[in-house]
């Protein structure tokens, strides 16, 4: 009877084990939770299994904090157009709590600290509409993947934050005016449209002077409404920025020289910028700045996700 006892508390144990594994957040509070937060709070410290979050189709107006304990999350929707997370803080906004600024990175609508994070089919948005720094997502934490996700925003719209984290942005859809995707981390964007809003920069990378690679768009499509010649492909944040454009369709929006050294004659040397085969009426090779590269189909073949992302395989 004792060993029946004890195999029952395993199974019992197993099943419970086995329903955390899946999460549902509806607003309608036919799910798990309401609340998207809420379903972040439920991860366990010290997660080492995929835990899926299921979020319904909704727009959920909210701050939101995966902390760094809380790894092996993936964040789930039905329909990226239909399933929305946002809010509406930014720059200059004061935070009632300290009187003080929410400054860029507290603007953000979403802060992602932990890794081993995985999005699909979700919007990320910050609605405080056009009134300077304002993120719609925050991300820190290693091996974060985004696939099929839409960035909402205008200036600093996505903030790769993590130092030389690996970042993956795959089929997404990211918006903006200045700077609308900046930070240190290294990010892989495949086949993703950049949409430039009022003219301004698509990228401002500080990658650190250590690492390799920083942003690498692989057959991305760059546009937008924005006015013709009214869009830097980059300009460095930091001295080392990396950027690297390959096989990219670019609009007319794109200035021909391509890129901005932000004022500082040094950058010239030190930031990495550099094109593969880029196509469209944004495609202006001899026009480009003298100290950006145009790379030849060796260089070019260095250029590989997994070589990039140091090995790590995103999960599928």
């Amino acid at each position: 009877m004792k060993s029946i006892f004890s195999l029952c508390l395993l199974l019992a144990a197993a099943t419970a084990q086995a329903q955390i594994r899946r999460l549902v957040v509806a607003a309608d509070g036919s799910g798990d939770y309401r609340t998207v937060q809420a379903a972040f709070d439920a991860v366990p410290a010290g997660n080492a299994d995929w835990l899926t979050i299921f979020v319904k189709p909704g727009t959920y107006k909210e701050k939101l904090t995966l902390a760094a304990e809380k790894t092996h999350v993936r964040l789930v929707g039905e329909d990226a157009a239909r399933t929305i997370l946002t809010f509406d803080n930014y720059n200059q906004r004061l935070n009632p709590a300290t009187g003080q600024n929410f400054g860029t990175t507290g603007s953000a609508s979403v802060h992602l600290y932990a890794s081993d994070f995985a999005a699909e089919n979700i919007t990320f948005a910050n609605s405080a509409g056009p009134v300077g720094q304002a993120v719609a997502a925050w991300v820190a934490g290693d091996r974060s993947s985004f696939r099929h996700c839409r960035f909402l925003g205008f200036q600093d719209t996505l903030y790769t934050y993590g130092y030389s984290s690996r970042q993956l942005y795959e089929d997404c859809y990211i918006e903006g005016t200045v700077d609308f995707i900046f930070g240190s981390s290294t990010a892989w964007f495949e086949n993703c449209q950049l949409v430039g809003k009022t003219g301004g920069f698509f990228t401002a990378a500080s990658t650190p002077d250590t690492t390799r690679y920083g942003y690498v768009f692989h057959r991305c499509r760059v546009g937008g409404p924005a006015p013709a010649g009214s869009f830097y492909l980059g300009r460095p944040w930091r001295p080392h920025a990396k950027t690297v454009f390959l096989e990219c369709e670019l609009s007319a929006i794109v200035r021909p020289e391509g890129w901005d050294e932000w004022g500082k004659e040094s950058n010239k040397q030190t930031a990495y910028y550099a094109e593969y085969k880029s196509s469209g009426a944004g495609a202006q090779p001899t026009a480009r700045a003298p100290w950006a590269h145009q790379l030849t189909r060796a260089e070019a073949a260095t250029y590989t996700r997994a070589t990039v992302l140091r090995g790590w395989q995103p999960p599928k």
